[in-house]
């Protein structure tokens, strides 16, 4: 239950999922969008270079998966380790927090897997209703 006395700006650090403004929005988006999944999930796997992912995460382009991975580096779930050498060689990796967030979205992915047979056979008998 909220506290009507509770500052406000205590309210916005917390976070409330629920009002339109709330900052962690912005981090579920990241982490629950369709390629922040997919990228969480490759990296629980351990350390891959910005290749390597784009050809694990099949069908992602490169400007999406160079975005998903700096909302994920930006939100502290990711490491980025760039090496000096020529061609570049870029590492990406996932932090502690990373590695929480990952499996919980592993959770979601595997029951969404699971759940496939029930889900399409939901999905026949709305289609065959209408």
């Amino acid at each position: 239950m909220e506290n009507p006395l509770e500052p406000f700006s205590t309210r916005v650090r917390r976070g409330d999922l629920m009002e339109p403004g709330c900052p962690s929005r912005e981090i579920l988006k990241h982490v629950t969008s369709q390629w922040g999944v997919l990228i969480l999930i490759v990296l629980e796997s351990g350390t891959h270079r910005f290749s390597e992912l784009r050809r694990k995460v099949g069908g992602v382009s490169e400007r999406m998966l160079a975005q998903t991975l700096q909302w994920l580096e930006g939100d502290g779930l990711v490491d980025r380790v760039a090496y000096p050498v020529v061609p570049p060689h870029v590492e990406y990796s996932l932090t502690p927090m990373g590695r929480e967030a990952a499996a919980h979205v592993r959770g979601l992915a595997d029951w969404i897997e699971a759940s496939m047979p029930a889900i399409g056979a939901a999905r026949a008998a709305r289609l065959a209703a209408e």
